[in-house]
């Protein structure tokens, strides 16, 4: 497709997530909003549940507000800069909708790019490096084609080549068109890059999450603070020394509760390790808005790290 709506819905989805987990959301997606004017009038609810599991929602929100400002000014923007300036889109994703929809030669240089580029120089540069971004950019530009089709398969080309020829593992270098120019290939390196930046070991925090079960539901309330603010949550808290699931279910106003179940589980984001403890209670008395189980599972956007303890009740039936 040259729609730079849906180029550009398909290029946010995928950041750092697998288009493998992407295409059922992609679908589900544009079957819900086939036009921008559509995204950019949808309620938030409806917008999260249709995000719901795919994570860093950020980019949901950031998608509905760049989506007004387009609506508002009745086209996509046609140039870099433009597209730059909406919410959510970073250097990589402008390029690629400036390349791929409009015919630009800007360069989208993503971990497909990388790993081509790499490779064919026998580059050590670490891919986290700014100023080797850039200069793979520069250099990508400056011999892209000069016609917008042109452009727009040569950038379509490059990911191909990199998911499909010169994959990550076991890449199918007899069958790459630039396997004559490439260091790599011929030195037998391939494996050594790109060179990936070190990890970094992730923060841990035990987490209490708290199915609050009510006669008038399950509570539910949104997170103000920390890793996924804004979104909805099973109350929870991040546990410190000495403090107790009482403890906490006092502090909300919670006195007299009978505790029903607990699980445990881990929960993995980019930085953050969560050991959680999901503790199933029952109270007369609801401290937040609670909501049946058939509410939560039509209505309710939760992310994966909560989402989970509803399997504690679906065990406990």
């Amino acid at each position: 497709t040259r729609d730079p709506y849906r180029i550009w819905v398909s290029e946010v989805m995928r950041q750092q997530t697998r288009v493998a987990a992407v295409l059922g959301y992609y679908d589900r997606f544009l079957t819900a909003f086939p036009t921008v004017e559509a995204l950019a009038n949808a309620p938030e609810q409806q917008l999260m549940k249709l995000w719901e599991g795919l994570g860093y929602y950020s980019r949901a929100r950031n998608l509905q507000k760049a989506a007004k400002l387009v609506a508002e000014a009745g086209a996509f923007p046609d140039t870099y800069e433009g597209l730059l300036a909406l919410p959510g889109v970073g250097d990589y994703t402008a390029s690629a909708i400036a390349s791929a929809a409009f015919g630009l030669g800007e360069a989208a240089v993503d971990g497909n790019v990388f790993r081509v580029a790499s490779r064919l120089e026998e580059n050590a540069t670490p891919i986290s490096d700014v100023k080797y971004r850039r200069y793979l950019e520069e250099t990508l530009s400056a011999v892209y084609p000069t016609d917008k089709k042109g452009c727009s398969d040569f950038t379509q080309s490059l990911f191909e080549l990199g998911a499909l020829v010169c994959k990550p593992r076991n890449p199918d270098c007899a069958l790459c068109p630039l396997n004559a120019l490439c260091r790599a290939y011929k030195n037998g390196t391939w494996a050594q890059f790109p060179v990936l930046p070190q990890k970094q070991a992730k923060r841990e925090e035990k987490v209490l999450v708290f199915l609050i079960e009510t006669p008038q539901g399950f509570c539910i309330r949104r997170r103000e603070a920390g890793v996924l603010r804004g979104m909805n949550e099973f109350p929870s808290a991040v546990i410190l020394d000495g403090e107790t699931p009482e403890n906490i279910l006092n502090a909300w106003g919670m006195y007299e509760f009978t505790e029903v179940k607990r699980k445990n589980y881990v929960h993995i984001f980019t930085h953050i390790r969560w050991d959680i403890t999901c503790v199933w209670v029952r109270t007369e008395y609801a401290p937040f808005d609670a909501y049946t189980l058939d509410e939560i599972e039509e209505n309710i956007s939760l992310p994966t790290a909560f989402k989970q303890c509803l399997g504690t009740i679906n065990e406990r039936i």
